[in-house]
């Protein structure tokens, strides 16, 4: 469940300049300000609607859909 790159101090910045449109999960949970756990248990219960998409055995989440889920979530008192 931990991805090494997690650990780094700059796993939440673009290296080459290019704005990222996915977060890998370790940087998605950071983003909103929750735990890994948390984020995998909204992951995988299909009723929280949280945006990711999978490659393979990779999760993405897209930060536009991110940022629309959170304000859904604030819109509803969750």
């Amino acid at each position: 469940m931990t991805e090494s790159h997690c650990n780094t101090p700059t796993a939440g910045a673009p290296r080459d300049g290019v704005p990222r449109l996915g977060l890998r999960p370790c940087d998605a949970a950071r983003a909103l300000g929750i735990g890994q756990r948390k984020l995998w248990q909204l992951t995988a219960d299909t009723t929280s609607g949280i945006p990711h998409v999978r490659f393979g055995k990779a999760i993405v989440y897209p930060v536009h859909e991110l940022r629309e889920w959170l304000a859904r979530q604030v819109e509803r008192g969750a």
